[in-house]
């Protein structure tokens, strides 16, 4: 028999902002990493075609941590609440971080130095994202991750160009010797590391959680139909040959696409693609087998059964992330080299001339963001006249043509263009998807799915660093502009598989 649920209370504008606000400091790690990071690899040794096995560390982490702190943040309950206990860790070790990646000595040590902020920066981020479904109801959702954009984009304006700002208002030296970090980029994680942790702890001292058991009363048996199959022995028996037979194909494919790797001497960077699959077949292999025996009462196999009993419009939604996170990662790591190469026309990394082309990437970087915390609060309006995949599609498109137009600019200035397109699509791709998916999840399982559609995130990602360096390479000279061009039809075709997503719950 259904049980009357009770809605959650809609919260005021000033507790939307204080639950969002952390978000700033978060993407302000972000923003620095990603517009800096590829910039200290080069000028400690690594060549463009490096560029993207050294970024695997980042998305690899993610795909690990995010699942495991959402599925605990779901089980956690103390002084500090379900979820802020993760923020303030994961903010203390980020700061840290950020501290120390600019004053790496050795390549290695800053690619290792990558691997620990964005781990760090991941057990703040992920819960942030439940944090929503769990204090709104579902009439303010949209509005809640609409919030997080805005300081996702007011955070990200600020730390993508503060290496500019640093060199252009405060006269902070952005040279530096051979194989040495300059002054700018240095200055720009200190303050970033401080700004971080403040704006962290701001969310958690101005906010408040629901306990498990008023989150049950308001939810009711959202999480009714989930959680019965997973009482169910024979649902187990049934993964358990699913699983081990998935587990077997897919390990095979990977070892056979490892051989033919190695013995045709092809881009060693390809492991990346046939690793993944191989650890896809075996981490199937084991759970499958832990069912088989009775095993399956732990976070491994229901984090694993989760990725086949996922709700359809998260399925549908995956196909939409993937392509859209594909673009966003090639942007990520190739545009500093492309607009220092193919419009500043340089490739010597002690230039002035590189220099400046690269803090004009962050000047970009920081445009892009700035027009996504504006078009943050208009992604609502234009929804509600229209549909949410229609707002989400429209904005997919703009940032794919936005992408493709940089291989036709050659005036620095003109790229201010193509990051409105860029912007807009980054906006939506911060809050459409999950306005639409926490509208789908069970309540129980918010942190955890929100977690496990991290995936979609984070295999793209893998992905581009796996096959980005080899194409770049192989078909295009090591011209990293095309890189670009690739991103952009990637994020177009993100909007042609979204016009095809069913949102029942396009209700805003």
């Amino acid at each position: 028999m259904n049980t009357l649920k009770k809605e959650k209370p809609k919260l005021t504008f000033s507790q939307i902002w204080n639950m969002s606000f952390g978000f700033l400091g978060i993407q302000f790690g972000f923003a620095l990493q990603n517009a800096n990071v590829s910039r200290i690899f080069e000028t400690l040794g690594a060549n463009v075609d490096d560029i993207p096995i050294l970024w695997v560390a980042a998305p690899l982490t993610g795909l690990i941590i995010q699942p495991i702190i959402g599925f605990f943040s779901d089980r956690t309950w103390g002084k500090l609440g379900r979820r802020r206990p993760y923020f303030l860790v994961g903010a203390i070790l980020a700061s840290l971080a950020l501290f120390i990646m600019p004053n790496s000595p050795t390549l290695w040590f800053a690619a290792m130095m990558l691997w620990i902020m964005d781990a760090s920066i991941n057990v703040s981020m992920e819960p942030f994202r439940a944090f929503v479904g769990d204090n709104l109801p579902s009439s303010q959702r949209t509005t809640g991750f609409a919030m997080q954009s805005f300081f996702i984009g007011v955070g990200a304006v600020v730390a993508s160009a503060l290496p500019w700002i640093l060199t252009n208002w405060f006269g902070v030296n952005n040279m530096a010797a051979e194989n040495q970090i300059s002054d700018s980029v240095k200055w720009s994680f200190y303050i970033g590391g401080a700004i971080f942790f403040l704006a962290v702890l701001w969310t958690v001292i101005n906010s408040k959680e629901y306990s498990p058991a008023e989150l049950a009363s308001y939810e009711g048996n959202e999480s009714e139909n989930i959680e019965s199959e997973y009482k169910n022995p024979d649902f187990y028996v049934y993964n358990s040959k699913k699983q081990i037979s998935t587990g077997l194909t897919t390990t095979l494919i990977g070892l056979a696409g490892s051989f033919i790797v190695n013995s045709n001497g092809l881009d060693k960077q390809l492991f990346v693609l046939t690793g993944g699959v191989l650890a896809v077949g075996l981490f199937y292999l084991v759970s499958g087998f832990m069912q088989k025996t009775g095993n399956y009462k732990n976070g491994f196999v229901t984090i694993i059964n989760d990725l086949g009993n996922m709700p359809k419009t998260m399925i549908q939604l995956a196909v939409v992330q993937f392509f859209s996170w594909f673009a966003l990662f090639a942007m990520w790591i190739y545009t500093t080299s492309a607009v220092t190469s193919h419009i500043y026309q340089t490739t010597d990394k002690t230039s002035k001339l590189y220099n400046d082309g690269a803090d004009w990437v962050g000047v970009l970087f920081s445009s892009y963001n700035g027009i996504a915390a504006l078009v943050a609060f208009l992604l609502p309006v234009i929804a509600t006249k229209t549909s949410r995949k229609f707002t989400h599609t429209l904005c997919l498109i703009l940032g794919g043509l936005g992408l493709i137009s940089f291989y036709f600019i050659q005036d620095p200035k003109l790229l201010f263009i193509p990051m409105i397109g860029v912007g807009a699509a980054w906006a939506s791709i911060l809050s459409a998807p999950y306005a639409i998916l926490s509208g789908a999840l069970p309540a129980s399982k918010m942190g955890y799915f929100m977690g496990v559609f991290n995936f979609f995130i984070v295999i793209p990602q893998l992905v581009a660093a796996s096959i980005l360096g080899f194409m770049i390479k192989s078909l295009f000279s090591s011209e990293s502009i095309y890189a670009l061009i690739i991103g952009g039809v990637s994020m177009i075709i993100a909007g042609i598989c979204c016009m095809i997503l069913v949102d029942d719950k396009d209700d805003n």
